[in-house]
């Protein structure tokens, strides 16, 4: 199954560049004509780089790595925030602070706070404080929302970057060199494709465009983990089956272990019947009696003897 066609790039206005007094000459190779002061771009190209793009990020999706999106320009504000959420990816659409990924523990910090802010808003705390100050925590949380909301569940610095309009995101981009992430990103005629690792030339600026190519690196995403989670579940099903596999064995050994203990029972019981019933020796017999009768005189004459005391 083709991953995007010619039919879909053409219906969308992926083909249309920019006017040809603002092209960069590195894209020369992507152009296909001119026409009409505007550039043509070769869609057969870009179904191929489209597709090379797409298999790496499933791929690195696939190995559990974290995509962030970056589109900051309005048309494609909301198409980021929608893609990014419903993949499961990080996203900035407002504006890309500088040092997000450079400096990411203080962007972490910062993330830190807005969730504090929102805490302190959940709970009631923020009734608590003068009037002045906790309209000047709203200003501050709304700030850190607008900014910062794509980002508040990232833990650490992205492994892929994707891109709308490198041009307009430069600062995205050259932190991105500086720490050796990927690249993709959708490049227009009057963009610069050497510092992308994976370029797209297509149309940037168009509503339909950015929003056909980013949907489909959004299932890329979605294609990866699922197939991550397929590995999983696979994986756990040797592990369970041994699991049940090992009481069987331990209760085909108890009985075993039951019948063993029996005759020990048995036994103790034979040996006990044994001793009860084990004739007492003549010899014996004849002794007792006799130290009986022994005895017997003693205790009558004391006992007589008491009772003439007594009459006495």
């Amino acid at each position: 199954m083709e991953v995007l066609t010619m039919k879909e790039l053409l219906e969308t206005g992926v083909h249309f560049g920019h006017r040809t007094r603002k092209w960069n000459p590195k894209m020369g190779r992507y152009i296909f004509t001119e026409r009409k002061g505007i550039h043509i771009i070769d869609l057969e190209q870009t179904v191929d780089m489209f597709k090379k793009a797409y298999f790496f990020v499933r791929d690195r999706a696939a190995e559990g790595k974290e995509i962030l999106f970056v589109g900051t320009k309005k048309q494609v504000q909301a198409t980021i925030a929608e893609e990014a959420k419903r993949c499961g990816a990080h996203y900035v659409n407002r504006r890309w602070l500088g040092g997000t990924l450079t400096n990411f523990a203080t962007i972490k910090r910062s993330i830190k706070r807005m969730k504090d802010l929102e805490t302190m808003m959940e709970d009631g705390s923020i009734d608590y404080v003068p009037n002045k100050e906790a309209a000047r925590l709203r200003r501050q949380l709304a700030k850190l929302q607008r900014n910062l909301d794509g980002l508040r569940h990232m833990e650490s610095v992205p492994d892929i970057l994707y891109v709308i309009d490198p041009d307009i995101e430069v600062n995205a981009v050259h932190e991105a060199n500086i720490l050796g992430i990927p690249v993709v990103s959708i490049v227009d005629t009057n963009c610069d494709p050497d510092p992308i690792d994976f370029p797209i030339p297509g149309n940037d600026d168009a509503i339909k465009a950015t929003k056909l190519i980013t949907s489909r690196i959004a299932d890329a995403v979605l294609e990866g983990r699922e197939g991550r989670q397929e590995e999983a579940e696979e994986a756990a099903a040797p592990a369970e089956a041994s699991a049940e596999a090992e009481p069987t064995a331990e209760a085909k050994e108890a009985p075993a272990t039951a019948a063993e203990s029996e005759p020990v029972a048995e036994e103790v019981v034979t040996e006990e019947a044994s001793i009860e019933e084990a004739p007492v020796p003549e010899e014996q017999a004849e002794e007792v009696p006799a130290a009986v009768a022994a005895e017997e005189p003693g205790t009558l004459e004391d006992e007589g003897t008491e009772e003439n005391d007594d009459k006495k």
